[in-house]
């Protein structure tokens, strides 16, 4: 049996005529970091929203922890730490004084305060006041507060929005170094695919509502292997040629697509095609990014 920290079966949330999540399927094992992306108004804060029981599912049904979400949310979410959105914080206590104000409320040690300051690396401005924190700073500190319970599971949902580039650095330095050193499953949203890719282990893509891939990081970037474009004068004739030499290859728009790049190969297939009569006046590789690939899923024109 696979050991999900995280599933929910047609989880869907209608507000009316309209369907903001559509028959969500969602898998989080233990020790992910399970990249949630999508463009903005995709449905990834209402499905966080319905994870961590602020909202209502319309349908469909959320096991976390292997247990039904709706018969055992307080047990369940006292073992899930969260930041949705921007943190809220005391502007005239310090960073130390906002987690003692959080601490007596969940009741756990003191001493839990040193530790969460010093894994976002607040340690140094514990004793400042939060209302001259930077904007990352205060993004650590709303993760400091969601570490303090010391949960099983984090959930952030679009932890870097609007930080500048050494913030965004901080918060992905962070979330990467959390299932390693403290065990932790974690879930974080963003509609930033370079973000997802540099710190996700797996990756699940939504748009309208509707989960469109869900694996590992590894088999969206595999996606992304070059491929060779041959311009030849003939493409379905060039096609035939090729394939009974063993390599397979598809004409698109006009040209011929080879899976092979490498330079003795293409240098093989252009000989093979020349002495044939053939005239090739293209060979050129291309390599699909990621972002043509999450634009291509999503069939968005425009960049996110």
């Amino acid at each position: 049996m696979e050991n999900f920290i995280i599933q929910t079966e047609n989880l869907t949330k209608r507000y009316r005529k309209q369907t903001s999540v559509n028959r969500l399927n969602l898998e989080v094992r233990r020790g992910e970091i399970y990249g949630f992306l999508g463009p903005n108004g995709a449905g990834k804060t209402t499905t966080i929203r319905m994870l961590l029981g602020l909202i209502k599912p319309t349908t469909g049904h959320i096991k976390i922890f292997g247990r039904d979400f709706q018969k055992n949310k307080i047990d369940i979410l006292r073992k899930i730490g969260s930041l949705v959105e921007s943190p809220s914080y005391y502007g005239h206590l310090t960073g130390y004084e906002n987690l003692e104000a959080i601490r007596r409320l969940i009741d756990v040690s003191s001493d839990r305060i040193t530790e969460v300051l010093n894994i976002v690396r607040l340690n140094k401005a514990a004793n400042r006041l939060t209302k001259e924190y930077s904007l990352g700073m205060k993004q650590r500190l709303g993760i400091a507060a969601a570490l303090l319970s010391q949960p099983e599971l984090l959930i952030l949902d679009e932890p870097t929005n609007g930080l500048d580039p050494a913030g965004i650095q901080e918060i992905r330095e962070l979330i990467k170094d959390l299932p390693n050193r403290y065990g932790m499953t974690v879930v974080v949203s963003s509609h930033l695919l370079s973000e997802i890719d540099q710190m996700a282990t797996k990756v699940g893509i939504i748009t309208n509502g509707q989960l469109l891939f869900q694996d590992e990081i590894e088999v969206l970037r595999k996606r992304s292997n070059p491929r060779l474009k041959i311009g030849v004068s003939n493409p379905q004739l060039a096609a035939g040629i090729l394939k009974e030499k063993g390599w397979i290859t598809h004409v698109e728009a006009d040209s011929l697509w080879a899976n092979q790049t490498a330079p003795e190969i293409a240098s093989e297939m252009n000989t093979t095609l020349v002495e044939h009569g053939l005239s090739v006046y293209r060979l050129e590789e291309h390599k699909r990014s990621l972002e043509d690939i999450f634009l291509e899923i999503t069939g968005k024109e425009g960049s996110l």
